[in-house]
């Protein structure tokens, strides 16, 4: 049986066992037709041209994981934030442990999708703001159908959150091959502020396919600086879908670091629905191997007087490949726009490759948008200088990779985690660096 055939028949078992409110139910069942009817994407798709999910769907899944299993905090430190006080929500092959997480009401709410789900206090917030932002289509259609558990994250009016927010999904092995889908909600009310940090990690080499899907709010002069981390084992897969809406004087953030996995989609929509909006996307792909990670991204600049910033840097090596499908769409009403747009990247061997496509659809006359993209491969002259300075050549190579990716660590606001990412690029790189991080 094809796993489109199995997730549909799956459904209403599933929909039986993890009961929610009447209309979440009504919304789940009528993704489960839209998945039907979509089915998930194929390269006949122009969105999805470069990218073949064929490598990640050939599995023949466990939808429904077994019991959590007993994991101990020393399985999981390596792979968390540990430097920093934070909130934790951690999930074991999709379920929620207790024991590893820490959660809060007080002023903010950080706990379980399963809750928000299904307690008349958190419905409010359920009616307004779950499934409004995830285009129809059949990857978001059939997340919101098994929507179970995940993270629910609201920062009520005029708070700053105490420490920041750790959402870890990690899958053991316990089956030969499980499709994790988990589902976030972000509420950031106005005047609020919150840093949150993201990361999906298998403990072992079983192949794992997480379609994960994000909802974030930002109210009028919110803050969110988001950030994930993607460095997952060569049996991996994961589709990221994360979409977000500014109102008026809002900045957000995202920093993706994409360092590993077999295959990593990164969909990242951002809608602006206010004036005076900053919204920046950055980025840091370093892959080897047959690893592939596809980056496809859209700012909607609806109003006047806001600003975007895409800055991508990517370094592939041996067979891999890199997407870079960037699009900015302005307006006619979104005059005084600043958009930016920019995506590089390094082919380290013959072999590699890198697709990029920049976009921009300007409906605006007063307008200052860019865009830009550079391929190429390390500079020879700067590469003898540094060996003539008495640098080995590998040494050499790993500095100027170092130095063409880290300007866009310059706009990490967490110490550890930019001193954390300084680590994982030494490490890809397979370089000592000769500083202390």
């Amino acid at each position: 049986m094809e796993l489109k055939d199995k997730l549909v028949s799956s459904f209403l078992a599933f929909d039986e066992q993890y009961q929610v409110d009447d209309d979440v139910q009504q919304i789940r069942s009528q993704a489960i037709k839209d998945f039907e009817t979509f089915g998930f994407p194929s390269k006949k798709e122009e969105a999805w041209k470069y990218t073949s999910l064929k490598s990640a769907l050939k599995h023949d899944y466990s939808i429904f994981p077994k019991k959590e299993d007993a994991i101990e905090y020393s399985q999981i430190k390596k792979y968390l934030i540990h430097d920093i006080d934070t909130y934790d929500l951690v999930f074991i092959d999709g379920i929620y442990s207790s024991h590893l997480s820490t959660t809060t009401h007080d002023k903010i709410d950080v706990c379980l999708m399963s809750s928000a789900l299904n307690k008349d206090k958190y419905k409010p917030v359920i009616d307004n703001y779950f499934n409004k932002l995830a285009p129809k289509n059949g990857l978001n259609a059939l997340n919101t159908a098994f929507t179970k558990e995940g993270a629910y994250i609201h920062i009520h009016k005029n708070i700053m959150a105490d420490k920041p927010i750790q959402i870890i999904n990690f899958s053991t092995g316990n089956e030969s091959s499980l499709l994790l889908q988990p589902r976030n909600l972000v509420v950031v009310d106005e005047n609020s502020h919150v840093q949150i940090i993201e990361r999906h990690q298998s403990l072992t080499d079983h192949p794992v396919l997480t379609n994960s899907v994000t909802e974030i709010f930002a109210d009028r002069r919110a803050i969110v600086d988001y950030y994930k981390i993607q460095n997952d084992k060569e049996t991996s897969s994961l589709i990221d879908n994360t979409f977000i809406e500014q109102k008026d004087e809002s900045n957000c953030s995202v920093h993706t670091f994409s360092l590993g996995g077999n295959l990593t989609r990164n969909n990242l929509n951002f809608y602006q629905r206010g004036e005076r909006i900053d919204s920046t996307m950055k980025g840091v792909t370093i892959i080897e191997g047959k690893q592939h990670v596809d980056h496809n991204t859209l700012v909607h600049h609806i109003y006047p007087n806001c600003e975007s910033h895409q800055d991508y840097k990517g370094i592939f090596s041996d067979k891999s490949v890199g997407v870079f499908n960037g699009k900015v769409v302005v307006e006619k009403e979104a005059q005084k726009t600043n958009a930016y747009q920019s995506n590089n990247n390094i082919l380290v061997d013959d072999k590699a490759t890198i697709n990029s496509k920049p976009q921009l659809e300007i409906f605006a006359d007063d307008v200052r948008c860019s865009h830009g993209c550079t391929i190429g491969q390390l500079d020879e002259d700067a590469l003898f200088y540094l060996q003539s300075r008495g640098i080995p050549h590998k040494e050499a190579r790993g500095l100027l990779m170092y130095a063409f990716a880290n300007n866009v660590l310059e706009s990490v606001k967490i110490p550890e985690i930019k001193k954390r990412i300084n680590n994982l690029i030494a490490e890809k790189l397979g370089v000592e660096l000769g500083f202390n991080l």
